[in-house]
This record gives structure tokens, C-alpha cells and sequence, in this order.
């Protein structure tokens, strides 16, 4: 019973919800390796430290011995998830879909142990349905059901379009259920009505449902919406070491808990202490610091991790610009605004601007003042906020 609850500790560390408790309890007690499911349509080719939410659960699974399936949805991939949008979402090419599935492959190998995990594709079974099992799928719900979930009832009250196939996605996450026999799937809280579909059609199927484990969203930089590429507040896996360090100290101290909760792998009595700590006077960046060296680590390796460390401590305890950094060639006469937009230092020339008022721009570590600034020809590093630099030639 003793590793039954402590199993049970760990699977639930983080959790969002566990649907329902009970039936997880039951299923661990049958004392066989679990059959865990997590879907993803390759959308885009990169991942970042909120898709490793989920994958981190994953690997705890894997850890305690049960069998781990990562189902790359080149199927659906090319339907479109809703989830979310209130838009018909563009399908994918299956080019598109293939192409992104390999660099997913490469990246969750991170995290994930590939000696332990299975890739599958849902294609295998979705595209034998056929037009027959498809009108037998679509049969399982109602047009009431789907309006059930809040995007679709958003955009169906605001007489916005809905897609004849948005509501077959549902249906085909679910039967992705079916056709692997799950015990457990994995999702962020948005995944939940799909998970849900996913239990209704293995019971309709006379199997036995799905436990639903929801994983929350991982809260972006700005300390508010959601990690996402979109919103441009993100943690690539792939980054530079460098770039990963100084978005993590970034964070807020409220904020660096709940990172320490969805990505760091420390154990718990561990996170407590270090709150402890800093409640008797210990200074939080300290501890921030372990989450980035261990994040690092994990995408890098330690020799990295204590590499960014010693660049960060320069670049802003003493003031030093980092050794290396991004550089371009651009003709002379080009406005400051769009040269940081260029040189990929702001989203925008409006953002350029925002930033030039706010005092946070710098030519060679004096300040620029002016937004109407043309620089002058030659070499100079051109530095926006704390954090980012790029040496430009101008012709």
C-alpha cells in the first residue's frame, strides 16, 4: 500500500484533475503496467517549456514502470484542433504534418526515454475508417453535445462559422482511445472535453474507460497568458543556453514556484525547503537560479547549464555584454525602428518606439533617445532591455 501511495503522490504532483481518482486507484491495483496515452498534432515544428508540462507527467509514468505511447496525430494533425480558436482553424498539408512529427520526435526524446516510449501515428486506423465509419462515429453524438464545449458555444452565439469537420474532431481523439485500448490519457485542462469523448467511446465500445489525468497551462513570461509562440512569451527547448537562462530569471518570484511545480524534477520535500529558505532570508534569485541551471541541464547538458550561469552573472551583475550574440549586414540609411525589427530585437516598429521611450534601447551602451534615429554606417552591438543583443553592419 506504502508504493501504491506514494505512486499515486507522484502521478498526482501538479495535476489539474485526475478523472475520476477511484478508477486510477483500481486500475493501479490490478498490479500490470498501465497503457498512458498522450496526443499532440504536429502543428509547429518547435516545442517549448509549456508542451513539456505534459511530458514531464509522461515521464513519470514511464519512471514507475508503465507503458508510455506518444500518439502523433498526422490524422487529425491535418483536420485542424479547435480547441481553443474561435476561427476555423487551416488544416495542414500532410507534408506539413510529417515534416513537424520528426522534429517532435527529436525534441521529446529530451524528456521522454525512447528506450521506454512508442510512437505511434493515428493515421494507422483513422484513415482505414473509411466513409462508413466515419457516419458510425459521427453517430455516437449529438450536434447538443458539441455545442457543450465552450469554444464552439462562443463562436455558435456570436454567429461565427463552425465546420461540419471540427465536430468530427472530438469524435477522432476519442476513438484514437478505442483503437489503443487506453487506461489513462494525458492533456492540458483545454483537452478536456476531447479526453471526456475519449472515455464515452470506449464505454460505447464496451471497453473499459479512460482515466483522464489534466495537466494546468504553464503561465508565460509575462506572467499572464498562457506559454505560447503566439504571445511571445515563451521558453524554446531548443534555445541557447544563454537566452534560456535569462528568460527563467526573468520570471517573477511568485511565478518561479509554479515552474518549479509543472518542470522541475526535484523532490518535493526539496521545493519546500527552498520556500522555507527564502522566507528566513535567503535571496529567491538563488533559487531561481537551480531552476535554470536544472532546466538547462535537462535540454543542454550540466556543462551548459553552469556556462549560462557564469555568462548571466557577468552580463548582469557586472554589466558585461554577452560574448556571443546574433549578427547582420544591412544597408546604411536604415531607421532605428526598423533596424531592431529587422534585427529581430522587437516584434514591430511600434514596439520599437515603445521600447526607445521607455529608455530600454542602447547602441553600444549608450542610451538611444530619439525614434527617429537614422545610426550611422559601420559596426555597433544594438541592445534592447536587459536581454537581447545584435551586432549590425551598416553599408
Amino acid at each position: 500500500m506504502a508504493n501504491l501511495e506514494a505512486a499515486l503522490a507522484e502521478i498526482k504532483r501538479g495535476v489539474d484533475e485526475l478523472i475520476p481518482e477511484e478508477e486510477l486507484i483500481a486500475k493501479l491495483k490490478e498490479n500490470r503496467p498501465l497503457r498512458i496515452k498522450l496526443g499532440a498534432d504536429p502543428t509547429a515544428p518547435d516545442i517549448h517549456l509549456g508542451h513539456t508540462v505534459i511530458f514531464n507527467k509522461l515521464r513519470a509514468f514511464q519512471d514507475l514502470g508503465h507503458d508510455v505511447t506518444f500518439l502523433i496525430g498526422d490524422f487529425t494533425g491535418m483536420v485542424g484542433d479547435p480547441t481553443g480558436k474561435n476561427t476555423t482553424r487551416p488544416p495542414l498539408t500532410r507534408e506539413d504534418v510529417l515534416r513537424n512529427a520528426e522534429t517532435y520526435k527529436e525534441q521529446v526524446f529530451k524528456i521522454l526515454d525512447p528506450a521506454k516510449t512508442k510512437i505511434a501515428f493515428n493515421s494507422e486506423w483513422l484513415s482505414e475508417l473509411g466513409a462508413e465509419g466515419m457516419i458510425r462515429l459521427a453517430a455516437n453524438q449529438t450536434v447538443a453535445r458539441m455545442l457543450e464545449r465552450d469554444d464552439f458555444k462562443k463562436r455558435y452565439g456570436n454567429n461565427q462559422p463552425i465546420a461540419i469537420h471540427e465536430f468530427m474532431y472530438p469524435l477522432l481523439q476519442g476513438y484514437d482511445s478505442v483503437a489503443m485500448e487506453t487506461d489513462v490519457e494525458l492533456g492540458g485542462t483545454d483537452q478536456k472535453f476531447n479526453l471526456l469523448m475519449g472515455r464515452e467511446l470506449q464505454k460505447a465500445h464496451g471497453q473499459k474507460p479512460q482515466v483522464i489525468l489534466t495537466m494546468p497551462l504553464l503561465v508565460g513570461l509575462d506572467g499572464e497568458k498562457k506559454m505560447s509562440k503566439s504571445a511571445n512569451n515563451y521558453i524554446g527547448i531548443s534555445e541557447v543556453p544563454s537566452e534560456m537562462f535569462g528568460k527563467i530569471m526573468s520570471i517573477s518570484d511568485d511565478l518561479m514556484w509554479n515552474y518549479y511545480d509543472l518542470l522541475s524534477f526535484r523532490p518535493l520535500d526539496e521545493i519546500a525547503q527552498f520556500k522555507t529558505d527564502i522566507e528566513n532570508g535567503k535571496n529567491p534569485r538563488d533559487v531561481k537560479i537551480l531552476l535554470a541551471k536544472e532546466i538547462i541541464a535537462r535540454f543542454h547538458s550540466e556543462a551548459d547549464a553552469d556556462a549560462a550561469e557564469k555568462e548571466f552573472i557577468n552580463r548582469f551583475q557586472k554589466g558585461a555584454m554577452p560574448e556571443e550574440m546574433p549578427e547582420f549586414d544591412f544597408d546604411a540609411g536604415l531607421p532605428i525602428g526598423n533596424l531592431l525589427k529587422e534585427a529581430g530585437l522587437v516584434s514591430s516598429t511600434s514596439d520599437a518606439m515603445r521600447m526607445i521611450r521607455q529608455g530600454a534601447v542602447k547602441i553600444d551602451g549608450e542610451k538611444v533617445e530619439d525614434t527617429k534615429l537614422v545610426p550611422a554606417a559601420g559596426q555597433a552591438v544594438y541592445q534592447v532591455g536587459k536581454r537581447k543583443f545584435a551586432r549590425v553592419t551598416l553599408k
